[in-house]
């Protein structure tokens, strides 16, 4: 059972109502959120692999994160290594989205300005709905069509790099504003940057993992920002957190 620890006069135990009501998105122009999880010790992966370090609990909120959302953000870094083929909805997922008025699957959109998103890549090939690919005018133009040959719509925002604003503004000019991003670091970190998060969703599984693995945000050239606790849950193991970009 999951319980709420914070804010402390909230105090109780959720049931799957209580869940969705919480990690609803709210109804604004764009709500872009992050979701990790990570070791105590700070690792977001094992043998390069965020799995390893899921637990129950955050399964179940990791998974309202897509069901809720209109979009599922990923680096093609992330989504390679992952194997990650799309959005397949269970009955939970498909009765979820029909009850909050959500289209049936929801897209991914994916990040790469290039070579790390091979045109057979899962996340193309076997997306039930097709793929978003944010690139830029550097990506090769054979490769652009490699990506649509594949079935991928191809958004080119930027020159050497992404812009990520003018990708993030893309997906909400189609309707897509409720953004649900799930990796990568560098990834994140990026979004960062640019003033483009609102949310961070941290997991924190009872592990502890050592060596070399990298945390939830690599790079990016910022002021350290200070965020706002807005919820903590936990099952007496794993503590499920919700900060606020202000």
């Amino acid at each position: 059972m999951i319980r709420q620890i914070w804010p402390p006069e909230a105090g109780r135990e959720l049931g799957t109502d209580d869940l969705e009501a919480l990690y609803r998105f709210p109804d604004v122009a764009k709500w872009l959120v992050v979701n990790f999880v990570s070791s105590t010790d700070g690792a977001i992966t094992v043998a390069g692999r965020s799995r390893p370090l899921s637990t129950a609990p955050d399964r179940v909120v990791f998974k309202l994160g897509s069901d809720l959302a209109d979009v599922v953000l990923l680096g093609a870094g992330t989504a390679v290594i992952e194997e990650f083929d799309g959005v397949h909805p269970d009955p939970e997922t498909a009765d979820r989205r029909r009850r909050h008025g959500l289209e049936p699957i929801p897209p991914i959109a994916v990040v790469t300005t290039g070579r790390s998103l091979p045109p057979d890549a899962p996340v193309l090939t076997r997306a039930a709905v097709p793929t978003i690919v944010l690139t830029c005018e550097r990506a090769p133009a054979d490769l652009r069509a490699a990506w649509v040959a594949a079935g991928a719509e191809v958004v080119v925002a930027g020159e050497d790099a992404v812009a990520l604003d003018v990708a993030v503004a893309a997906l909400t000019e189609r309707g897509l504003r409720r953004i649900d991003c799930e990796g990568g670091p560098k990834l994140f970190a990026s979004l960062a940057e640019a003033g483009l998060v609102d949310e961070f969703r941290l997991t924190v599984a009872p592990y502890l993992v050592a060596g070399t693995a990298d945390r939830a945000a690599v790079g990016g050239a910022f002021d350290p920002l200070e965020l706002e606790l807005a919820t903590v849950l936990t099952d007496g193991a794993s503590l499920l957190t919700r900060y606020l970009v202000p």
